[in-house]
């Protein structure tokens, strides 16, 4: 199926539907429609693989930029604190784009099968975005059109998924995907870091203990994971905590201290600065706002 003729499935699907990102019933295959350009926001991504097919995004992180347009795809290897806005849309002509979560697992088996036949050429970005190959959309074309046969969508869905996994592999923009594979590379090492980063955000980390984790000495892992995630341990941890504070007010009663406490701050008003640093409003006055509109 061609680009074209998957955006306008994808919108069939979507006419009737809130606009938001929706889960397509399809395992790991997500939908996201956005009719406006949106502000700034953060947010943790995983890895995944975004095909977008109408508007454009713009995705931060570190000092870097890079902008999502129609018929391009966006890999992303490690768990990665962003920002982004969705910069071209309109109810006519809204951002619209297919996400599929990747399976780590699925693809080092893969990987273990055809390394030696991939390219090795240039580390790459944690996020690439490239355009999209005809052999990757002919395959998540397949897969979204499993939507409508649940039936077939039983056999059929681990099969594509699969093939979906290395059609990613052998993707030109693939590099760092296809380095955090190999056991004894940089992506990695720092990928066991950052598992071990989110697994113990809460609690207060040394560098040396992160390093021990990647098995690198401490100045060698902080340069690495610089050049990988373009920001500091520390920072990621600090963003890691701040992400999963916002969720916690927006979606609990917790008060602003409660909150503060159970993410790793020894001093709510040290989290409330950094809160407001980062989000642009203040907890207190986020959860006073949440309030009124559910009043």
């Amino acid at each position: 199926m061609p680009l074209e003729a998957l955006n306008h499935a994808v919108g069939r699907f979507m006419r009737d539907a809130p606009e938001a990102e929706i889960e397509s019933g399809v395992p790991g295959l997500s939908v996201y429609e956005c009719r406006a350009p949106t502000p700034i926001d953060s947010k943790l991504y995983q890895p995944a693989v975004c095909l977008s097919l109408q508007g454009a995004k713009e995705i931060s992180f570190g000092a870097k930029t890079k902008v999502l347009s129609a018929g391009c795809s966006i890999i992303v290897s490690h768990d990665l604190p962003v920002s982004s806005q969705v910069t071209e849309a309109s109810p006519s002509q809204p951002y619209r784009a297919l996400v599929v979560e990747l399976d780590l697992s699925m693809l080092r088996s893969l990987y273990d099968q055809v390394g030696g036949d991939l390219s090795e050429t240039g580390e790459g970005d944690v996020i690439e975005i490239a355009r999209a190959g005809p052999a990757f959309v002919d395959a998540l074309s397949r897969y979204f059109s499993l939507i409508d046969n649940q039936a077939e969508a039983t056999v059929m869905a681990p099969l594509i998924r699969k093939e979906l996994h290395y059609r990613l592999l052998v993707e030109s923009h693939g590099g760092m995907l296809r380095r955090l594979l190999r056991l004894d590379s940089r992506a990695s090492r720092i990928g066991r870091a950052i598992a071990h980063l989110r697994a113990n955000y809460r609690q207060t980390l040394a560098v040396a203990d992160l390093a021990k984790a990647a098995g690198m000495s401490a100045s060698t892992f902080h340069a690495h994971f610089r050049e990988i995630t373009g920001t500091t341990p520390l920072q990621y941890q600090k963003e890691l905590r701040l992400l999963e504070a916002r969720r916690l007010l927006t979606e609990s009663d917790r008060s602003v201290s409660a909150t503060a406490f159970e993410v790793g701050y020894e001093s709510p008003t040290q989290f409330s600065r950094e809160y407001s640093r980062k989000f642009g409003v203040t907890p207190r006055d986020q959860q006073q706002r949440l309030e009124a509109r559910r009043a």
